[in-house]
């Protein structure tokens, strides 16, 4: 019988790491990742994306936050690699932590985004569950690298980074919702990786194979 992974491949890719599983969102996921949006993501006078989505009125949150989800997996490709992991401690949900990047089999590197309910925050789930992706992608899909970016007012998301061993890269002059911010550049190598809890990864071949990992790479 064909399986879900041979459907899309990240479906059958699992992640744990202590009392949080890491696994790609599913349609039987968005109801409650939508009821966690509702619920507050970041104070309001505050804008931690680039792109302002959680201004989206609270009727229209359903149909946005699906139809990015689906159009992401239609979009998925060896050239257009973008995956987002529903976040659980200890069977509940309370985010998402994801990674994309452009032809991966070639650059092997890729940049990682999240979001918490703001009730999950401040409870150090935000460094566990981004060390846990980081260690999927160098350990197991081959990363010479993963980036990220946080504006320059956003203090959490730096010390996130920071507590995982990112590097301080450019820093961007950029708008945000009409108004000029700074947005700095973060990259991470494989040896500067700070670990936490052990981490288990399973159902990360089909994944491998579609974005042919295990041929012969240009130039590092």
């Amino acid at each position: 019988m064909t399986t879900l992974s041979e459907l899309w491949p990240p479906f059958g890719l699992v992640v744990r790491s202590g009392d949080l599983t890491l696994t790609p969102v599913s349609d039987d996921d968005l109801p409650g990742l939508v009821d966690l949006v509702r619920s507050g993501v970041h104070a309001p006078e505050a804008m931690p994306f680039a792109m302002p989505w959680t201004r989206t009125p609270p009727e229209q949150v359903p149909a946005m936050f699906a139809a990015h989800h689906w159009s992401e997996r239609a979009a998925f490709s060896a050239d257009h690699v973008s995956v987002d992991l529903a976040v659980r401690r200890g069977g509940e949900l309370v985010g998402t932590q994801g990674f994309a990047g452009g032809a991966y089999a070639i650059t092997r590197t890729a940049e990682t985004g999240s979001w918490l309910a703001q009730r999950f925050q401040g409870q150090g789930i935000g460094t566990r569950m981004r060390q846990a992706v980081c260690t999927l992608l160098f350990d197991h899909l081959d990363a010479a690298e993963v980036t990220s970016a946080a504006w320059s007012d956003n203090p959490a998301s730096l010390a996130v980074s920071r507590k995982v061993g990112y590097r301080p890269g450019d820093l961007a002059r950029k708008v945000r919702e009409g108004a000029l911010a700074l947005e700095r550049r973060l990259v991470l190598a494989p040896e500067d990786l700070v670990r936490g809890d052990p981490v288990e990864v399973s159902g990360v071949e089909p994944l491998r194979t579609f974005l042919g990992l295990d041929q012969p790479s240009g130039p590092a």
